[in-house]
């Protein structure tokens, strides 16, 4: 995909990316660092994943929906971290125009998909805890592949219309982006042309697809919390929240990187900030994912050791 400069003015066939570190003392040991995170992040996922597939146990509704959020977080780092790598054992920092509109099109495909599975798991929290007796039925095989599909759906969307958005802008000056991936703020910043319309489009849409989402996780815990309060047994209000502590940590990390990334836009003057909150959500999120949800849990804990041990399960 190259711009054409005769249409629309575009003249930069390639953008150059500085990275986390501009200091060459210091590349080989941010190499080393996120060769490592990405190698954590990757093995610690597709474990999550092995143990759900293997554990009969762990084949409910929300480890459905946990298991193809390990499957995203797999996707969403590899989107950013190899090219990062591959950059700094090259010592080239250039990405083409397309290579840089085709990396943003799908890191925000799949951000989009965890911030609509991340209502699903909420949902399905809330069906569980608030409507048990219907709970099977509501929450069934059917329904979790369509809220999965429509997560996609929708996600594609999203990611389809930010990515067409910003192909109509016209770069002409500066090519520096004073980042380690291409994404929208460090793109709006290089423009020759306006990008208020796109910045309006950024808030607008992802008030509806972000905005939506986490009024729905409220409200679903909202519910939640209603319920438990409910139960009189110390030990059943503990049952019931052995989930939920850990959905609503990811959820926390989630929208507040999130927010503080893109909510922001034309206020302050981009900086090496954006670095560190790009940092988590490439990399910190994906990393924590299996660590948060499986820190308290005997179920998975017990699963990942026997995938380790290579161990089947007597259930």
């Amino acid at each position: 995909m190259q711009p054409n400069s005769e249409a629309n003015g575009t003249a930069i066939t390639e953008f150059i990316l500085l990275g986390l570190v501009e200091t060459p003392g210091l590349r080989p040991l941010v190499f080393v660092l996120f060769l490592f995170a990405y190698m954590v992040t990757v093995g610690g996922n597709l474990s999550i994943l092995a143990a759900i597939l293997v554990e009969p146990k762990l084949h409910t509704p929300m480890y459905f929906f946990l298991g193809n959020l390990s499957v995203l977080d797999v996707g969403c780092i590899s989107v950013t971290i190899p090219s990062m790598l591959s950059r700094l054992l090259s010592h080239k920092r250039t990405i083409p125009y397309g290579a840089c509109l085709t990396q943003l099109f799908f890191f925000h495909l799949l951000v989009g998909v965890d911030c609509f599975l991340l209502t699903a798991m909420a949902y399905d929290r809330f069906l569980a805890i608030c409507q048990p007796l219907t709970y099977s039925t509501r929450m069934s095989q059917v329904v979790q592949k369509i809220l999965v599909a429509m997560s996609w759906a929708c996600a594609f969307s999203n990611a389809l219309t930010h990515t067409v958005a910003i192909s109509t802008l016209n770069f002409c000056g500066p090519n520096t982006i004073n980042h380690f991936y291409c994404d929208l703020p460090q793109l709006f910043q290089l423009s020759c042309s306006s990008t208020q319309l796109n910045e309006l489009l950024l808030f607008a849409v992802g008030f509806i697809m972000a905005g939506s989402p986490l009024a729905l996780i409220v409200t679903s815990y909202a519910h939640v919390a209603a319920a438990v309060l409910r139960i009189r047994s110390v030990e059943g209000r503990k049952k019931a929240l052995s989930t939920c502590g850990s959905h609503l940590t990811v959820v926390t990390i989630f929208y507040g990187t999130g927010i503080f990334n893109y909510m922001r836009l034309g206020s302050v003057k981009l900086s090496d900030k954006d670095k560190i909150v790009g940092i988590f959500n490439t990399v910190i999120n994906p990393m924590l994912n299996p660590v948060i949800y499986s820190l308290r849990n005997s179920d998975v804990q017990g699963a990942l050791w026997r995938v380790f041990m290579g161990r089947r399960s007597l259930a």
